[in-house]
């Protein structure tokens, strides 16, 4: 008994110091957000209930925002499960030059962001090298970030800083796979679109769940780059939640600032879990 207890303080004191940063910096400011979307003001304010998720809920620029939001979370996960699945893929095959296209895919993990978005800016900028490139060939130049084709480029710059990463899970999964299934699957005359179907789905399905988690959450990450790309009010095709709780918390107003997160925060909780609750369904079935 005296031994358990010893080894039960030990677990306290050396777990107090993460304890006591998460609960400062995560669960404290996230109660008290709470508070703040329940009254009319941070300094003095009365106690409205929901009268602040009602109000949000009729604001324009806010259901404008979660709609863009919702639009690219749509477009760009299935692109980047797709794209990541296709390369590790083609990475779990004898192919050339395995491991520098390994790192290759890996690399946007470790660039730093604001760097990158210069070259995006490069890129893609009216006078850009993608525009230049356009009027080499004899079509017209496109104002990339000034029109609804902001959305591809936001897009293009989620896949490419997430697929390497997500390629490696499914990676992972992949070299999970006992050779043998393919090679009876071989014997039995199965060919590739029989034996992705009937095996490597099948045994990727925790995995692909994780993996659609992941790409879920990043892509209400892509603010950063976005921010850098098109700045504070950028075209309304990207103009996502991420914007219009910036620019509440900018203009002081933490009402609608903290109903917005908090909003946000319960969507993303509730699609998890149903994920979560799929997942554990499908695999079951198939184990």
């Amino acid at each position: 008994m005296k031994s358990a207890a010893r080894n039960r303080r030990s677990l306290v004191l050396f777990l107090a110091p993460s304890l006591t940063g998460f609960a400062v910096f995560y669960i404290i400011p996230f109660l008290v957000g709470g508070y703040y979307s329940l009254v009319s003001s941070p300094v003095k304010g009365k106690f409205v209930g929901l009268s602040n998720y009602a109000g949000l809920l009729n604001n324009a620029v806010f259901l404008t925002a979660a709609k863009n939001t919702l639009i690219f979370t749509g477009i760009s996960v299935p692109l980047n499960m797709a794209i990541s699945l296709g390369f590790a893929m083609l990475l779990a095959r004898k192919i050339y030059m395995k491991k520098l296209l390994r790192t290759f895919f890996i690399t946007p993990l470790v660039i730093p962001v604001a760097s990158v978005v210069l070259v995006w800016q490069i890129l893609f900028d009216s006078f850009g090298s993608v525009n230049a490139l356009l009027h080499d060939i004899g079509l017209q130049p496109v104002d990339w970030m000034g029109s609804s084709w902001a959305r591809l480029v936001v897009v293009i710059v989620y896949l490419w800083k997430n697929a390497g990463y997500n390629m490696v899970l499914f990676l992972a999964g992949l070299q999970n796979i006992p050779a043998e299934y393919y090679e009876s699957a071989s014997i039995d005359g199965a060919g590739f679109f029989r034996k992705f179907r009937s095996i490597t789905c099948v045994y990727l399905t925790p995995t692909a769940f994780l993996v659609m988690i992941m790409s879920i959450i990043n892509s209400f990450k892509v603010f950063r780059e976005t921010w850098m790309l098109a700045g504070d009010y950028p075209h309304d095709s990207i103009y996502m939640l991420q914007h219009y709780m910036n620019n509440m918390f900018a203009s002081l107003d933490y009402q609608k600032l903290t109903t917005a997160a908090y909003l946000m925060a319960v969507l993303v909780v509730v699609l998890v879990i149903c994920l979560l609750w799929f997942e554990r369904r499908i695999v079951k079935n198939i184990y």
